[in-house]
């Protein structure tokens, strides 16, 4: 029964492995995203989503964003922000462990009222009790791990404000394809964003979402073939050796 199961999992796995054979990987539809609906349903008016702006018709200035001076930062669900992705992060660790230990035990009994003497006489040939016991051990260990990691990532998103949380804090979502020949390139980007850390470029860089999803990709034919067949994945997993 299992067997089957898991054939048939691979049957259908290779299935829609081939709805990238002759054409492009189709794109995500945006007006079936979260970023579509955050804009098209806005947060009530008086809400600390769209606070209520007073207003006096005799004044020249309006401190609104449609004005000269107006803060146009990312503060409301549906407003779109740039988060600047720059990640250089270098790690590099190594670690040398030797150990040694030998060890000699050694029993005997030479005089002993007489009796050693006399169990020799009818021990068996090469058998002796000088010394009746002797124990030597000894073991060796050595190990040497090393890690080297070197990331480099420059991008630019836009994101959505998906929602307003009750203390203030912005939660953003933002996807972005582009789609070259037969390949697909993905950028995934999700957290919680302070409004204080929006700059007045409207930009936020990626070390100050909370909770940042970061996810870059891509899928296509190119990155159908780096990766193994589905039976060698389900015999890697399945195979106990």
């Amino acid at each position: 029964m299992r067997l089957t199961m898991l054939m048939s999992c691979a049957v259908l796995a290779g299935c829609s492995g081939l709805a990238h054979v002759g054409r492009a990987p189709d794109l995500t539809p945006p007006l079936a995203s979260a970023e579509h609906t955050a804009m098209i349903m806005g947060g009530l008016p008086g809400t600390l989503d769209q606070p209520q702006v007073a207003r006096d018709a005799a004044s020249l200035w309006a401190g609104d964003r449609g004005s000269l001076l107006g803060d146009r930062r990312a503060v409301h669900k549906g407003d779109i922000l740039t988060v600047v992705i720059q990640i250089d992060d270098k790690a590099e660790m190594s670690n040398t462990t030797d150990r040694a230990r030998s060890a000699s035990h050694q029993m005997g009994l030479p005089q002993l009222f007489g009796l050693p003497q006399r169990l020799n006489e009818v021990l068996p040939a090469g058998a002796s009790t000088d010394p009746a016991v002797q124990v030597s051990s000894s073991s060796n260990a050595s190990g040497n791990g090393s890690v080297r990691r070197n990331e480099k990532l420059t991008l630019r998103i836009a994101a959505t404000v998906v929602d307003v949380l009750p203390n203030g804090v912005l939660q953003i979502q933002g996807s972005q394809e582009v789609r070259v020949n037969f390949e697909l390139r993905e950028l995934l980007v999700s957290g919680f964003v302070r409004p204080d850390d929006i700059s007045r470029q409207n930009e936020v860089g990626y070390d100050k979402i909370a909770s940042a999803r970061i996810s870059y990709g891509g899928r296509g034919q190119i990155s159908d073939m780096q990766q193994p067949r589905y039976g060698q994945q389900i015999a890697e997993q399945v195979l106990p050796f």
